[in-house]
């Protein structure tokens, strides 16, 4: 009787033993995937990480505010709508990204249009974009109008009626009023991002912009 007691002693603690092991296995394993997953976006985003950190030194003046990112990930997947119909975010991948969220009720986003519009007009091509997102809700009919009566002509109108992309950039930490602004490479990663508005036309950010297209 005491040595039957003795050896079910013994499988309990070998189960015991066991249970541990397998949930460190299982830990292991999990976090193997998660690692996996972070370092397969790190790699995809290193040639931006050198990018980035070339633009440090730029960094002043009228842009003092962007915040680099030290490890650039790829961009939010955001869709909303263009001239044409939907667009996505990604669909610009290949070219250099200056992102602007922006609407006709927010003093500060009205202020910046005409700098984000001259920025379009001269710097704007194959390589750049400027891709202001109108995040009115109401009165949509009127954006355009605005548009038109302050002379904002270089820009494509871009809305977002549902306020979708602003969800989805407030869940990652990117925005939490307007006007806020991300930095996008030609390989889709992010690269910095600002809130509040700037003279997106001054020589301070075109010597940062032409840095992150390589001119």
């Amino acid at each position: 009787m005491p040595a039957r007691f003795s050896l079910s002693r013994r499988s309990i603690a070998a189960l015991a033993v066991l249970a541990v092991l397998g949930i460190a296995v299982l830990a292991l394993v999990l976090y193997g995937k998660a690692g996996g997953s972070g370092n397969q976006a790190a790699g995809e985003c290193r040639d931006s990480a050198q990018k980035s950190a070339a633009l440090t030194p730029l960094i002043k003046g009228d842009i003092a505010a962007l915040r680099l990112l030290k490890t650039p990930r790829p961009a939010p997947e955001l869709e909303f709508d263009g001239p044409n119909g939907p667009v996505k975010l990604a669909g610009f991948k290949g070219r250099t990204v200056l992102f602007n969220l922006w609407a006709t009720w927010c003093v500060p986003c009205r202020t910046e249009m005409p700098s984000l519009d001259r920025l379009q007009s001269s710097l704007g091509g194959g390589d750049f974009a400027v891709v202001a997102l109108n995040m009115d809700t109401r009165n949509v009919e009127k954006v355009p109008q605005w548009l038109k009566e302050n002379e904002i002509a270089a820009l494509s109108l871009y809305t977002d009626q549902q306020g979708k992309a602003f969800q989805a950039l407030r869940k990652e930490g990117l925005v939490t009023g307007l006007p806020t602004t991300l930095l996008v490479d030609d390989k889709g990663c992010l690269l910095a991002e600002m809130a509040g508005p700037a003279e997106w036309a001054g020589a301070e950010a075109v010597a940062v912009l032409k840095a992150a297209v390589g001119k």
